[in-house]
């Protein structure tokens, strides 16, 4: 019987400080204002699309064949990313308070990109072979699937593109992101480069939504430009996507 109260007792107390932890959470959360969310997802956006500019740039050196390692360890990747993050924003990169979201979505992101480059090491090192399949897109799903893991249900983030030019259909917009680039990002008259925010639901929970547009530079097009249709290095199917045009987005949700 001691045993039996023992045990109510625990079980009290350990569903007593999961809601207190969830109550902690909610209310850090409602709290942030819309600007606060939005400096948030434009900071997280900001840092993806440098990482994996990082391993776009080195696309030829990981499938140098000639070569073993290539010397694109976790931190090397990380220290690159900073510099793509200073050349974007004009700021270094600075971690916030560790007990803040925004701390915790840049922990999150940082140890995603350190877990994929160690588990990629392997494969970018290989010597002998050529075309690794290590490309832009596969590391940013990777390092999304990471972060989305990490971060425990706060946030979430996604690269995806128009539909007709998703490849993966994990990378599908939603209804929300597709209304957004169908309606927005292709006007005209949108402002290029700048994100776009809504508190709409994500996946049936209330949530503050940003997207960034992402549009096609000279090194996308060896894949997605012209000729439409025309096998790519990777043997996919050229989109024939247009310098400068809209090719994608990354899109980040903090939840409500």
């Amino acid at each position: 019987m001691k045993n039996f109260k023992l045990f109510v007792l625990s079980t009290i107390l350990g569903l007593g400080f999961f809601l207190v932890s969830s109550i902690s959470f909610t209310g850090q959360a409602m709290a942030l204002s819309d600007a606060d969310k939005a400096s948030i997802g434009t900071e997280i956006t900001t840092i993806y699309r440098a990482a994996r500019g990082v391993v776009a740039k080195s696309q030829k050196l990981i499938n140098d064949a000639s070569k073993g390692d290539k010397g694109l360890s976790a931190d090397v990747v990380i220290a690159k990313t900073k510099e793509n993050y200073k050349k974007a924003t004009g700021s270094d990169f600075a971690m916030a308070d560790a007990g803040s979201l925004k701390g915790q979505t840049q922990k999150a992101l940082l140890d995603s990109i350190t877990e994929v480059m160690n588990n990629a090491q392997p494969l970018i090192n290989e010597k002998g072979k050529g075309l690794k399949g290590f490309l832009p897109a596969i590391f940013a799903k990777q390092m999304g699937d990471g972060f989305n893991k990490n971060i425990g249900g706060k946030a979430y983030i996604k690269l995806t593109a128009p539909k007709s030019y998703v490849r993966n259909r994990a990378n599908r917009p939603d209804k929300w992101e597709a209304n957004v680039i169908e309606s927005k990002f292709k006007d005209a008259g949108y402002e290029k480069n700048k994100v776009f925010t809504e508190n709409a639901k994500h996946k049936g929970k209330d949530a503050f939504r940003l997207i960034l547009p992402e549009y096609y530079k000279k090194a996308c097009l060896n894949c997605h430009g012209e000729p439409k249709g025309a096998k790519d290095i990777t043997g996919g199917k050229k989109e024939g996507g247009k310098l400068g045009e809209l090719g994608g987005a990354i899109s980040f949700v903090i939840y409500n």
